[in-house]
């Protein structure tokens, strides 16, 4: 008896971790993102990015400072896949009045993710490729005031 339950659990554990795989491929691909990054600015000067999972389909980011014993949160981004496709929705504090921006997924690999909103005033793309194991440098980009414009934020892996 013990013999046949394994034989049918085995397969049925695999056929499931399977296909939990197979139904959120895109959030699965961006999970390298996972863990705080450091991005320095300027010597003695830091911001940081952390990113969680909630779930099979929301990885949870927050940029922030540390500034003393406080942290400053600039943004929380919620990477949440949707109908086959990936969404990032950006909350910056003091912009759009606190309400989320919305980005779709252009591009999707285990070395770069490329989010567009052609709608939004700046950015109109955020990007982040994956440079090695514990580095990545994440981009925004678009016109603003009739003018092409691109940031980078190289990081590097905390934990």
């Amino acid at each position: 008896m013990y013999y046949k339950i394994k034989t049918l659990l085995i397969p049925a554990v695999f056929f499931l971790c399977c296909w939990k795989a197979a139904t959120h491929p895109q959030i699965r691909s961006a999970e390298w993102l996972l863990g705080t990054w450091e991005h320095r600015p300027a010597p003695g000067k830091s911001i940081y990015e952390t990113w969680t999972r909630s779930g099979d389909t929301v990885l949870w980011g927050k940029s922030y400072m540390l500034k003393e014993k406080d942290t400053l949160v600039f943004e929380t981004v919620k990477l949440v896949q949707n109908e086959g496709r990936l969404l990032y929705i950006a909350t910056v504090q003091r912009q759009n009045n606190g309400a989320p921006v919305s980005f779709v997924s252009k591009k999707i690999s285990d070395t770069e993710l490329v989010f567009e909103n052609p709608e939004h005033d700046f950015p109109q793309k955020i990007r982040y490729m994956r440079i090695g194991a514990d580095s990545l440098v994440a981009e925004i980009s678009g016109t603003k005031n009739g003018t092409e414009r691109k940031q980078s934020f190289p990081m590097k892996r905390m934990h």
